[in-house]
């Protein structure tokens, strides 16, 4: 049985071609009668030895945390944990390539690492700085597609403090914190298109890369947005809820042309707010968030099923020069 990482593998190793595996992903797909268009695969779960080395890497590294925690002080801990997770990926990552595990062994890293470089400087900054440059030397060594959101996560993080720092010292107090996420939200946008970009067909690990900055991209725009706009707060009335409808249907088109559902699913709690304060304004007050609920889970399952048809309905719909640098109809 062939697994994504397999394919991957022989894609990085030249062994076989990206439009060798596509091809190969549509006679599956044919075979099976589904659609192999437009899926976007993510891979995270392999099999069940996964979960099961997920579970067994967990317990190993709490044991170590507590083990050097005790015997000496948190510190040595929190670093005992980050160096044994580096070991471990260096067998279940670069070697096995599994994907679970490399996640939660870059994740437990990351947050070793963290941990004890703020236990030391005692400066929040200087510890996630730190731990930017920690990911980006795990990045180098194991390339796990997280990698690149989690570095990007910290260095968006000291971005804003900087820029709030400045703007404090220019004498400026109360500094616009949802703008400066606004921003950096973009910018993450803007990255995870470039890397989107540099494989449209999707068929290498850089895609994956892609989907994890589009996850820490669309809070990142999402929620400065209705903050800054008072949209969901206590007493919103009619108007406010049909923006953030108005809104979410704007970001289903970005998430249709782009080809990514991430956008959609962060923005799923304000809409289903908005939704059930416009069905309590028309008088259903008892069922208003079944009924939301009902209404949303259906819109969403149709789109599922006809993603595809709806997305080449929404590219034919854009200008040739937009059309041509996004992901096409495969």
């Amino acid at each position: 049985m062939y697994r994504e990482e397999d394919l991957t593998s022989a894609i990085d190793a030249g062994i076989l071609t990206p439009s060798a595996v596509q091809a190969f992903r549509l006679h599956v797909a044919r075979s099976r009668e589904l659609p192999a268009v437009d899926e976007e695969n993510v891979r995270l779960v392999t099999s069940f030895n996964d979960v099961f080395v997920v579970i067994a890497c967990s317990l190993l590294l709490g044991a170590i945390y507590w083990i050097g925690a005790s015997a000496a002080r948190p510190v040595h801990g929190w670093m005992a944990m980050a160096a044994m997770a580096w070991l471990l990926a260096e067998f279940f990552t670069r070697r096995r390539r599994m994907a679970l595990p490399s996640m939660a062994l870059l994740l437990a890293f990351a947050g070793g690492v963290h941990a004890s470089a703020h236990a030391v400087t005692s400066n929040l900054s200087a510890a996630t700085g730190i731990s930017v440059l920690a990911v980006a030397a795990h990045w180098f060594r194991f390339k796990v597609p997280l990698s690149v959101a989690v570095g990007v996560a910290g260095a968006a993080t000291l971005g804003v403090t900087g820029v709030g720092a400045l703007l404090r010292l220019a004498g400026l107090e109360a500094y616009p914190v949802s703008q400066l996420i606004l921003v950096a939200g973009i910018l993450v946008f803007l990255l995870a298109m470039y890397w989107d970009k540099s494989d449209p067909r999707r068929v290498t690990g850089r895609a994956d890369v892609a989907f994890w900055l589009h996850i820490l991209a669309a809070p990142m725009m999402i929620h400065p947005v209705v903050t800054l706009f008072k949209l969901l707060e206590l007493g919103s009335g009619t108007r406010e809820a049909l923006t953030v409808v108005a809104l979410y249907a704007g970001i289903s088109v970005v998430s249709l042309a782009i080809d990514r559902r991430a956008l959609m699913v962060s923005a799923l709690v304000y809409v289903l707010v908005a939704l059930n304060v416009l069905l309590e304004k028309a008088g259903v007050v008892d069922l208003a968030f079944a009924a939301t609920a009902f209404v949303l889970g259906s819109a969403l399952l149709l789109l599922s099923i006809y993603w595809h048809a709806v997305r080449s309905f929404v590219l034919r719909c854009l200008p040739p020069k937009l059309r041509a640098s996004l992901p096409p109809l495969q």
